[in-house]
């Protein structure tokens, strides 16, 4: 009886002891790749490199967008896919003008429905990113401290650019969703 319960643990022991050897040899191979995968640019690398990650990101999905698919929406009444890109721009070009830049003139109330070319979205897109990286690139720590109104409550400029990097990320995962639900491989998840 003894030799058998002896015979288990020792076998038990040998079980534990392989599957230990072969986790750690697992890790030891995944371990390069794991390294040697590069991080997008601009994470981790604050406000500015965020910023251009999420910039980045729009844009590179918006251009692997099709342009018949910049009019398909998941739902009646739900924005399509180029009315959620011109929203994020018009939001910029909004949220902005809060901290101190003018709206661009040509900016108009209802664009987000009556600008559905890819290339017309495209440069509206590009243009409300360029701004705000123009515009936090200027500021100082102490530009952004200032108290600003919007609605209903008071923010500061660093409040507001919070915001907007905050709205540019939410839409980023809608879009993602609508680019997924259209056939549309995001560009940074293939590489």
């Amino acid at each position: 009886m003894k030799t058998t319960r002896t015979c288990r643990r020792s076998s038990h022991k040998s079980n534990t002891l392989k599957f230990c050897v072969l986790l750690v040899s697992l890790i030891f191979l995944a371990a390069p790749r794991i390294s040697a995968q590069t991080l997008p640019e601009g994470i981790w690398q604050g406000y500015d490199g965020e910023w251009l990650h999420v910039t980045s990101q729009l844009v590179a999905l918006a251009e692997a967008t099709p342009e018949d698919k910049f009019s398909w929406r998941p739902a009646p009444g739900v924005r399509s896919t180029s009315e959620v890109y011109m929203h994020i721009a018009e939001a910029n070009f909004y949220l902005l003008s809060v901290t101190g830049p003018q709206m661009p003139a040509d900016l108009k109330e209802g664009m987000d429905k009556s600008v559905t070319s890819k290339a017309e979205v495209m440069s509206w897109l590009k243009r409300s990113l360029e701004a705000v990286k123009r515009a936090h690139l200027s500021v100082t720590q102490k530009d952004l401290q200032p108290k600003v109104h919007i609605a209903d409550r008071d923010a500061t400029v660093d409040g507001m650019y919070l915001r907007i990097i905050v709205h540019a990320n939410e839409h980023m995962g809608q879009l993602i969703a609508y680019a997924r639900m259209t056939g549309v491989t995001p560009p940074w998840s293939s590489q």
